[in-house]
């Protein structure tokens, strides 16, 4: 009896030391709760305080960038392979890899498709980073979708044929063509359609990595196309860790 007495002070015990444990550190629901609105609260007033000083992370400019898609038109009439290694040649005498400021993807060949939004194109990266990415966008075929609605703004650069551009309430079309910037504020969105051998250089700024969603929603719901999606996160992936290497976000 003693033996039997001792085991059940012992079990008694055990489960009293638990009810004791679970009491201590369980938490009140209502102190969960303010727990969690304070991690909510923190994350956005951290997310909003690095959107006033990301401009001082752009390297890029929007006027420079339209001089220099309107002086590869003039370089290289119609020619879009012309263009391209005009402003290649361009940002790299600009932007020299010893300045550290930037960095450039100047292989040319690396192009992958692209679908998003409902269009199909393909595009050959020149930067991305945290902030900003340049890009030529484009297709031979022509192609019609959604702009998307983004955290960056966009600044399509036509070099070779014709963008149409439609937004609700509008009665008319607008029309962009060679060396015209079809902007697109941050928010927006339009429905757009590129014409038969439309090229353009696209550059945006903002938060990028929150478009790359967009950008790869086509392709995992859709054209399933496995090897674009893998080329497309590497090659985005690999140009952002390169320039967060050289100090760039």
């Amino acid at each position: 009896m003693t033996f039997s007495k001792t085991r059940g002070e012992k079990m008694e015990s055990t489960r009293g030391e638990k009810l004791e444990h679970f009491k201590k550190h369980r938490r009140d629901p209502l102190t969960r709760w303010v727990a969690r609105a304070a991690a909510l609260f923190l994350f956005f007033a951290t997310c909003s305080w690095l959107d006033t000083i990301k401009d001082q992370w752009y390297v890029l400019n929007p006027t420079f960038l339209n001089e220099l898609a309107n002086s590869a038109i003039a370089a290289s009439p119609e020619n879009p392979n012309g263009m391209v290694q005009h402003i290649i040649t361009n940002l790299t005498s600009t932007f020299p890899s010893s300045t550290r400021q930037i960095s450039l993807n100047t292989n040319s060949s690396e192009w992958v498709f692209n679908n998003a939004g409902g269009a199909m194109g393909a595009m050959y990266i020149i930067h991305a980073s945290i902030t900003e990415y340049l890009i030529i966008f484009g297709t031979p075929l022509g192609t019609e979708g959604h702009t998307g609605l983004h955290t960056a703004d966009d600044y399509f650069n036509i070099l070779v044929g014709e963008q149409w551009a439609f937004k609700p309430g509008a009665m008319e079309m607008e029309k962009y063509g060679p060396g015209d910037v079809h902007f697109l504020p941050r928010g927006t969105a339009k429905q757009y359609k590129m014409h038969e051998g439309c090229f353009a250089l696209e550059y945006a700024r903002g938060w990028i990595p929150l478009m790359l969603p967009f950008g790869l929603a086509d392709t995992v719901s859709s054209t399933l196309d496995l090897p674009t999606f893998f080329h497309t996160v590497r090659i985005t992936g690999r140009e952002i860790f390169k320039n967060l290497l050289v100090g760039k976000i």
